[in-house]
């Protein structure tokens, strides 16, 4: 990717504005983009460094250092119109920018980001200031806002996508994401996951309408990254996690967005990441069962950090900046790598990534993590300089300097060690031998990737992969390396050698006998978390700085919601509320191994994790409740869809405590089923997994199916259903018009004006429809494949989407931004209008008793006045148990527009999940 050309220079302001939400945002860009940047210590360090070398090539590394940051994002591979959103842009929104000019200069258009596959990634040089004030970017803002939102697009920095892709995902990979908000980096783990598998289930669903009973085919099994096993579906799983329970909530937006039955989010601390069990391999009768548990085929570890390479887009780093910053991670950082490692199945990788430049980050991680679990024979750098060829990148650094708190430069552990035997040094209290590097060492950190920003006009970034080899012993942690005198619970925790029993099961790692945590345990308030406890002076000295989780990853829209939820007080934001862990909350001590040991003794062992109530605002534990293959509520799903018994009954899920279908049924992947329900009660904080696949419709008739299709959930089964329910298009003036045309009219010879699909949709029962847009080689026809959801009421048919996905797709499809038109305000309705167009772009605004859902539902008018939406009406059963908490619908946007970043201001901006953890015991292992 060339390097930008002329930032900063754009008209008379001169690069002063910068993208954002907020009213009075063009003074505060000004204030923002003028933040002096300079910082002796910190250009002191990278230069004695001598990371790039001394000359030209150094002073093109500062000059990019302190230009902003093009504004990049990337196309949802994984999903099939994704490539037509693609085609969209490069048809007829780059032509249009080619031609524009602003301040007599020639606007750059966006360009595809050479070093990311099939081109599938773009970066743009002109500022956001520009894009969203110049009225010719009018239509290309729209187009990017609604794309995003829908899923199709994700505005991204360029050197977060590089370690997802050098994870090298299949679609039958567990993969887990140990610190994933924002979610950026999940998302894309996500696509991976599912790459191919549309044109899988498409051939499994073709073959199964055929009358073949094999999805499988002979070529396709051959091919790599081909998996039959699930009739297509993809097999993997992905687990997110982040130890803030908030930020938790703003990963569920992010990947929400991609409607994944492939996933669970959780809320735990990265560096005591719970063991998760499955279900017991069967067992010969007489034998006892043994217990089995979840290892990974990848791990991204993109842990916290100080975050300077990302002084691009946080001008603020200038000066805030500190050496302490780094300094405060190290043990966090190590902790969270050796985790990752234990929790790694042999074969597997484990991507090491921060967006710091700084060596006691980066190389003095990987070399004290590998290290603590036995060297070079157990864990290997992975060497991938082939891959990603066109990605400009510095090998890692193999010898290093340790700038302490006072901007004083140690070469060695031993200068550190003989100036403290002299007299006490505050400035190196936080400095241990593990930052430094190891004489004579042969570790090979050549192979860790160093991105600069100078290189191809990105941020800095460093990534490391790591194979495990063979099964490890994590070492404990030595005197030498603890920050403080006090020895910590992990120094007191044993580890023991375990050999493998028959059948190549490895029995538990750790021991607790010799733990014997107080309640009472605290530092100073009680409430100090491990991190705390680690990084207390740390936290006390230095100043927020932004790290790689910044906003600028959500996406604009998220951003500017969550900076205006910032100016309202949360009171539940309290110490508590933020991600607390309970003294239980890791009993046992998480195996580093697939543990398998006697049945009775791990439900024992367990029954100290048993779900605890609500206490100090702490965010409750979600339910997630199966239904049987038999309940009855699926058998009139199944019998009114026709859905092929081929399809899988027994993964319906439903939301609440008690188990019952009131308003809405999820689907998950098998693996999901089997870690959600073999963990319930056992301290695992599972915060959403799950695509919504039905969602409750009242409505009178015997022979209406009261539950109907969701469309995040409708790709994943209308393969499956039968013709009854299925109306084909071809021509794209009938979707056109059902895209703009709200609840169009079906009754008396309405019908019609339907065109090709008319006949069918009068003839059609009432109830939830799926519309199949099919391509076609016609004028008039598609190139894409559609599926879309329908409700057919006595009198009219409507879509069931959201208007701002009404909006996306007449854009991307149609180049059309015409105003809705709702049918459903009738002329005889009572103080209502005739039908009018959409009240967010006409000057009619729709009447009250019209319900406006934004998942698209059905609208009540005089006609379908029985039709109630039980998302905008709660039934409550017989037993006056009221609905489930939803949190995957308008609960988790909710909590995600009023989470309040009060980190920011109070801790070091390199781990602000740290703060108010309220965890009194540290069983990191």
């Amino acid at each position: 990717m060339p390097r930008g050309k002329g930032r900063g220079n754009w008209g008379k302001n001169k690069g002063k504005g910068r993208g954002g939400g907020g009213n009075n945002w063009s003074t505060e860009r000004k204030s923002y983009a003028e933040v002096p940047k300079v910082n002796e210590q910190f250009e002191r360090l990278y230069n004695d460094l001598n990371i790039v070398p001394e000359g030209e090539e150094r002073e093109q590394f500062w000059a990019a250092l302190r230009r902003e940051l093009p504004n990049s994002f990337r196309f949802c591979g994984s999903k099939g119109h994704a490539l037509a959103v693609q085609k969209n842009l490069d048809e007829h929104f780059i032509p249009q920018i080619k031609s524009m000019k602003f301040d007599e200069q020639n606007v750059e258009p966006p360009m595809p980001i050479t070093w990311y596959p099939n081109q599938l990634a773009y970066y743009m040089t002109t500022p956001k200031n520009v894009i969203r004030k110049f009225p010719p970017f009018a239509a290309f803002q729209k187009f990017l806002v609604s794309e995003t939102a829908v899923g199709n697009i994700s505005r991204q920095e360029a050197v977060s996508m590089i370690p997802p892709l050098l994870l090298d995902v299949q679609s039958h990979h567990t993969v887990l994401d140990l610190c994933a908000a924002p979610g950026s980096k999940s998302a894309q783990l996500v696509e991976m996951l599912h790459a191919g598998e549309e044109s899988r289930i498409r051939k499994a669903t073709k073959q199964h309408q055929d009358g073949q009973t094999d999805p499988t085919g002979a070529a396709d099994e051959t091919v790599e990254g081909n998996d039959w096993s699930d009739d297509g579906r993809a097999t993997g799983l992905l687990v997110a996690n982040d130890v803030n329970y908030q930020r938790a909530q703003m990963l569920v937006h992010q990947v929400k967005r991609l409607n994944s039955p492939n996933l669970i989010v959780t809320n735990h601390d990265a560096t005591m990441f719970p063991s998760i069990e499955l279900p017991s391999d069967p067992v010969p009768e007489g034998q006892k069962k043994q217990g089995k548990w979840l290892k990974f085929d990848r791990i991204l570890a993109d842990v916290p950090c100080s975050g300077d390479g990302t002084c691009r887009k946080n001008p603020n780093i200038w000066k805030d900046w500190i050496p302490g910053n780094g300094l405060g991670l190290y043990i966090t950082q190590v902790r969270i790598l050796v985790r990752a490692l234990q929790m790694l199945k042999v074969g597997g990788r484990v991507v090491y990534s921060t967006c710091s430049m700084n060596p006691v980050e980066n190389e003095a991680v990987i070399n004290s993590a590998i290290d603590r679990c036995g060297g070079i024979e157990k864990i290997n750098i992975v060497d991938v300089s082939n891959q990603l060829p066109e990605l400009k990148r510095y090998p890692g650094l193999k010898e290093w300097k340790i700038m302490d708190k006072e901007g004083r430069t140690w070469n060695s552990w031993e200068e550190v060690e003989d100036a403290k035997s002299k007299k006490f040094e505050a400035s190196l209290e936080r400095v241990v031998s593990g930052m430094f590097p190891t004489p004579g060492q042969t570790l090979p950190l050549d192979r860790c990737v160093r991105v600069y920003p100078h290189q191809q006009d990105t941020g800095g970034f460093f990534i490391t992969v790591l194979e495990k080899k063979s099964e490890i012993r994590a070492k404990p942690e030595s005197e030498t390396k603890a920050t403080n005198n006090t020895p910590s619970v992990v120094s007191i925790a044993k580890e023991i050698v375990a050999k493998p029993e028959s059948e190549g099961v490895i029995p538990k790692l750790e021991t607790i006998e010799d733990y014997a945590p107080s309640s009472n345990h605290t530092v100073e308030t009680g409430t100090a978390s491990a991190a705390q406890r680690q990084n207390k002076e740390a936290i006390e000295d230095i100043e927020p700085a932004s790290n790689k989780r910044g906003l600028e990853d959500v996406g604009d829209s998220a951003a500017q919601d969550i900076k205006r939820a910032r100016t309202e007080k949360d009171e539940g934001a309290g110490p508590g509320a933020i991600g607390e862990v309970g003294q239980m909350e890791h009993w046992p001590m998480p195996p580093s191994a697939p543990l398998r040991q006697d049945e009775v003794a791990a439900e024992d062992a367990t029954s100290a994790a048993a779900p605890r109530g609500r206490r100090n605002n702490q965010p409750h534990e979600e339910a997630f409740k199966y239904l049987s293959a038999d309940h009855e509520e699926l058998d009139g799903i199944f019998d009114f869809y026709q859905l092929s018994s081929r399809f899988p009954r027994d993964r319906f899920m439903v939301r609440n405590a008690l188990g019952n279908p009131v308003k809405a049924i999820y689907y998950t992947t098998a693996l999901a089923k089997d870690i959600l329900t073999k963990n319930e009660g056992r301290g695992m904080k599972f915060v959403h997994s799950g695509v919504k696949m039905f969602v409750k419709q009242d409505a009178q008739g015997q022979d209406i199916c009261r539950w109907r299709l969701q469309s995040e959930g409708l790709p994943i089964v209308e393969g499956w259903a039968g013709e009854n329910r299925i109306i084909r298009c071809y021509k794209r003036e009938t979707l056109r018009k059902l895209l703009i045309e709200m609840f169009p009219r079906v009754s008396g010879e309405h019908w019609k004006e339907l065109g090709e699909i008319g006949e069918k949709a009068k003839d059609i029962g009432m109830g939830c429809c799926i519309l199949r847009v099919e391509p076609s080689d016609q004028e008039d026809g598609f190139d894409e494949r559609l599926t879309l959801p329908l409700w057919r009421s006595i009198s009219s048919l409507n879509l069931m989407l959201p208007k701002e996905e009404r909006r996306a797709m007449l854009l991307r499809l149609f180049k059309d931004e015409s105003p809705l038109i709702d049918h459903s305000q009738q002329p005889n309705r009572k103080n209502g209008p005739a039908a009018t167009a959409d009240p967010t772009v006409s000057s009619t605004s729709a009447p009250e008793t019209i319900i406006d859902n934004s998942d698209g539902g059905v609208a009540l008018n005089d006609v379908d006045a029985d039709m109630e939406d039980a998302d905008a009406t709660a039934p409550i059963g017989a037993s006056g148990v009221g609905t489930e908490e939803d949190a995957m619908a308008t609960e988790d946007a909710l909590r995600a527009e009023q989470q309040v970043i009060a980190d920011e201001d109070q801790v070091v901006g390199a781990a602000p999940e740290r703060e108010g953890e309220g965890d009194e015991v540290n069983t990191t292992v």
